[in-house]
């Protein structure tokens, strides 16, 4: 990955929002305009909104707010966090550095080069828009006890959302969190490890606070950001809660299991007694959604019969979408 410094040190001082020349940005990094204009570029194709106006120079759309690794360890409870501006995929950090991570360990990013979603799908990483948050965590009881651990997850980060002013919420099985019935945000679980061993499991979260504009060929459905919303969001104050939730519901769940979350789920689910359908390949199988059941399959009722559904390759979709 080429160095980064020049281009991070740009988006510091543009992240005010107001216009800076050419020739004060020249000054202040010690370079040509010709080489500062380069580096905008760079800007551009991270997903940044850079304007430029002869006579003013260089502006962003609006103000951003960077992450700060000090402001989000000071909110902790305890340390074990990483910032790196600029990554490949938050998870693909932590799943390369497991041999050496404690339970909780996590990082966040700024933008993501090949940020991962569901199925290998690609997941629009924008910077400074948006939150990209991972975490690892091992799992003794081993692969088959993580069931239910996206729904975990998309709880925890529903209700911190919700503490922090977006009351409006809602998850949607099994990994998905839902904002006036758009999705707002998605959560990956990857997991390694063999029946009889531990699993060692590295949790994905991205939550869209104000992107603009994604790349209709990766964004393939519905979406909202919280900025549209009219919901504004500390990104450091977000990290910090997100981590500490979560640390401490995966601690319960490893105890607990699933169990002591499903009250939560029914509170929080989007998609509760409405008509659905279930995409099964090239299937659809339409019903009534009635939440899920204590392994976290989602319970699907057709002509009065109610039946569970588990498994990593069904989508749910509203039944007139």
């Amino acid at each position: 990955m080429k160095d980064q410094t020049v281009p991070l040190k740009l988006v510091a001082i543009l992240a005010d929002g107001e216009f800076h020349s050419g020739e004060q940005l020249g000054e202040r990094l010690g370079m040509s305009r010709a080489a500062i204009n380069k580096h905008i570029q760079t800007l551009k194709e991270w997903g940044i909104d850079v304007f430029t106006v002869t006579g003013k120079g260089y502006s962003l759309s609006g103000p951003i707010q960077l992450l700060n690794e000090e402001t989000i360890l000071s909110q902790l409870d305890q340390g074990g966090l990483a910032v790196i501006p600029v990554i490949d995929s938050t998870n693909q950090y932590l799943l390369d550095r497991m041999t050496t991570l404690q339970s909780g360990d996590a990082c966040v990013a700024e933008y993501q080069q090949a940020g991962r979603g569901r199925r290998g799908r690609q997941w629009f990483s924008p910077f400074g828009s948006n939150l990209y948050l991972s975490m690892y965590w091992r799992l003794e009881q081993g692969p088959l006890a993580a069931m239910g651990l996206s729904l975990v997850i998309g709880i925890v980060t529903a209700e911190v959302l919700q503490a922090l002013g977006a009351s409006d919420v809602r998850v949607k099985w099994p990994n998905d969190l839902y904002l006036n019935d758009r999705k707002l945000a998605g959560i990956l679980v990857e997991l390694t490890g063999k029946a009889g061993d531990a699993a060692n499991i590295v949790i994905g979260t991205g939550i869209n606070l104000a992107m603009r504009s994604p790349d209709a060929s990766v964004v393939n459905q519905a979406w909202i950001n919280l900025e549209e919303a009219g919901v504004t969001i500390d990104r450091n104050k977000l990290a910090a809660s997100l981590v500490n939730n979560m640390r401490g519901s995966l601690q319960l769940f490893e105890r607990e299991g699933l169990a002591p979350f499903i009250e939560r789920w029914s509170k929080l689910d989007n998609f509760l007694n409405r008509p659905v359908k279930l995409l099964i390949g090239d299937r659809e199988i339409p019903g009534i959604a009635r939440g899920i059941d204590q392994q976290g399959g989602l319970i699907l009722e057709q002509d009065g019969v109610r039946k569970s559904w588990v498994g990593g390759e069904i989508s749910l979709r509203p039944q007139d979408k």
